[in-house]
Parts: structure tokens; C-alpha cells; sequence
């Protein structure tokens, strides 16, 4: 009728959604609607290793390894120079053949990393092998030196001298296993599923056994002059 508004009837259906069936937007429950969902998600949340991240890391590792044995170096050269009861430690000549061993190793390591710049994985694996290989029995050769020392009747508290030695070998033969362990690392590791090349990993693990090699002759060096 004219005058009169009519309003209509509202019909309210709420939704049973105590079964279960109701489901979140996909913007905020993250469900699986076919296009990725939660996965995706999550991709966006992850974001890609970068190789600057395992350089820098590596590097803070290998300044820490420096500032350790230049530490032990100077305390070394203070008390040969300045101590009363310093007695000379004939070194095993083993330890010779144990540098050319590590020597070595960097030859094939840096083989290993040629042949993986030419595709040649098949190549890579089996100097890198050696490369491992070559590590142990480096660590293979101390025990031996030490084995000849511990024979002379020289241990690790007899004197200033060969504590020194034991130490600098000791220390050195720890953190060159965590090299070996990098390098096993690197061997069998699939790089396919993550966002690190092989060749990546391969480099930066090569820094730190260069820098492994380079501290073992500086500390033989080190021991030979301090005689």
C-alpha cells in the first residue's frame, strides 16, 4: 500500500562448521587448495643460503684458528729465549714425510676442484678421495711421531720443549679431522637438493685446507728453529 514500506525477510543460514567442514581462506589457514598452500607458504618464509654466509663463516673460523696458535707461537719463542731448564727435543724425522703427505694433499684437492670445473664428477670424486685419504694418514703419521717421542722417553710433561710439541701437533691434528670431516661432507652430500653448488662447497672447504697446510709448516718451522 501506498505509505507503507515493506521489508523483507531476512534469512540468516549459519554454517554448521563444528564438523569440520568450514575451512579457513587460504591466506590464513595456509590449506591445501590445490596451488601449493602451506608450501608455499613456506617458501616465502625461507629465505635462499647465500655462499657469502659459509665464506664469512669459514673465514671468522679460520681467524679464530690463527689468533689460538699465534698465541701458543708466542708463548713458545718467550720461554725458549728466556727459560733456564729448556731442553732440546729431537724431532721425529717422520714428520718430514708426514708434510709431503699434507703438502700433497693440496695438489690433489685443487686436482680434484679442476676436474669438477670440467664436469667431470666422476674425476672430482676420486681426487677428492685421495685428498681425504691423504688427511688421515697425515694425522696416522703424528701418532707415529708420537709413538717415537713417548720411545725416547719424552712425554708431554717432561719438559717445556716437548709439551710444546705435543700441543702445537695435537691441536693441529684435531682441527685438521674437522677438515677431513668437511671434505667426507662435501663428497656425499646431494648439492641437487639444496641452493649450494658442489663446486661452491668445494672451495670453500678447499680455503680451509690450504690454511691447514700453511699452519702445519709454519708450526714445523717454528719447532725446527726453536731446537
Amino acid at each position: 500500500m501506498p505509505g507503507t514500506t515493506a521489508t523483507p525477510d531476512i534469512e540468516i543460514i549459519v554454517e554448521d562448521i563444528g564438523g569440520g567442514g568450514g575451512s579457513l581462506p587460504p591466506s590464513f589457514g595456509g590449506g591445501d587448495d590445490g596451488d601449493g598452500g602451506s608450501d608455499d607458504g613456506e617458501r616465502r618464509h625461507k629465505w635462499p643460503a647465500s655462499p657469502k654466509r659459509y665464506s664469512t663463516a669459514i673465514a671468522i673460523g679460520i681467524v679464530a684458528i690463527l689468533m689460538f696458535f699465534m698465541a701458543l707461537a708466542s708463548a713458545f719463542i718467550v720461554l725458549r729465549s728466556s727459560s733456564r731448564v729448556w731442553v732440546t727435543v729431537h724431532l721425529p724425522p717422520v714428520l718430514w714425510a708426514n708434510t709431503c703427505v699434507l703438502l700433497a694433499s693440496s695438489f690433489t684437492l685443487e686436482a680434484a676442484r679442476r676436474r669438477l670445473s670440467l664436469a667431470d664428477v666422476r674425476g672430482f670424486r676420486k681426487f677428492w678421495m685421495f685428498t681425504t685419504v691423504l688427511g688421515f694418514l697425515f694425522v696416522a703419521g703424528q701418532l707415529i711421531a708420537w709413538r717415537q717421542l713417548v720411545a725416547q722417553g719424552i712425554y708431554i710433561a717432561s719438559n717445556q720443549a716437548g709439551s710444546f710439541f705435543y700441543i702445537f701437533s695435537g691441536a693441529h691434528a684435531v682441527h685438521l679431522l674437522g677438515g677431513v670431516c668437511a671434505l667426507l661432507y662435501v663428497l656425499a652430500r646431494k648439492f641437487k637438493e639444496t641452493s649450494v653448488s658442489r663446486s661452491t662447497a668445494a672451495e670453500i672447504a678447499s680455503y680451509y685446507w690450504h690454511f691447514m697446510d700453511g699452519l702445519w709448516v709454519f708450526l714445523l718451522a717454528l719447532l725446527y728453529l726453536g731446537k
